[in-house]
């Protein structure tokens, strides 16, 4: 029971919702920690109400109505997170997996030509065997490269049909990028300069919001896009 479920009282903060009533929830089977995920058997029943039930859910995820970065999925408790695509073709719905101001998930329905690009955080990097260069994403992924031109902080824009690399998206001036953690969660907007500090001090940038200049850390941004957001996102409420 304790495996295959999670007590409502101990599931992440950024889970929508209610903590009483029912006593377990699904538990997410996920390459990236639990906080930063969900299993999509909650957002199909839970935040979408398609079904009722978990039963109904699996059969809609059997009957391969549910895509999710463009791959069928079947797993109830599959893990879904921030940028994650999610689309159910026979009910011509998709929606892209965000995060509100209160650090909860939501989901913004997005037009079917914005399916194919999802934003990556790189986290780190690793040198491999023969001078190979391994490139480690927010969701979980690595990627392989053969030029060192990326650096911590980036982002890479997925093609999804194609499974590679479209753009590269520097974390520098002039870069759009969206907020995904602090007390400005949830902003877009323009970097304006990047503020670094010697010693353990984490790195802050400044940037543009609606005209007026916040700073918050540099950690929380996620670059969307060079000078204008690259891909379909509204800012949160």
């Amino acid at each position: 029971m304790v495996k295959l479920h999670l007590s409502r009282l101990a599931m992440p903060k950024a889970w929508p919702f209610k903590r009483k009533g029912i006593k377990f929830i699904v538990r997410p089977k996920s390459s990236r920690p639990m906080r930063d995920s969900l299993p999509i058997l909650l957002i199909v029943r839970e935040m979408l109400g398609y079904v009722k039930t978990a039963r109904e859910a699996k059969k809609v995820l059997n009957n391969k109505d549910v895509l999710v970065n463009k791959k069928i999925v079947k797993d109830p408790k599959l893990s879904v997170g921030l940028m994650d695509i999610i689309e159910f073709p026979k009910l011509k719905t998709q929606f892209r997996v965000l995060l509100n101001k209160q650090g909860k998930f939501k989901l913004q329905p997005i037009e079917a030509k914005d399916t194919g690009l999802k934003p990556s955080k790189i986290l780190s990097k690793n040198i491999l065997k023969g001078k190979k260069i391994q490139i480690n994403l927010d969701d979980g992924k690595n990627i392989l490269i053969k030029e060192n031109n990326y650096k911590v902080g980036d982002t890479l824009l997925i093609d999804l049909e194609k499974n590679e690399i479209k753009e590269h998206l520097p974390l520098e001036k002039s870069a759009t990028i969206y907020l995904t953690s602090g007390k400005k969660m949830g902003f877009i907007g323009t970097v304006e300069s990047i503020k670094q500090f010697s010693g353990v001090q984490e790195d802050n940038i400044i940037f543009n919001h609606k005209g007026k200049s916040e700073e918050t850390k540099k950690k929380y941004a996620l670059v969307i896009g060079k000078n204008k957001a690259a891909i379909n996102i509204e800012e949160n409420e």
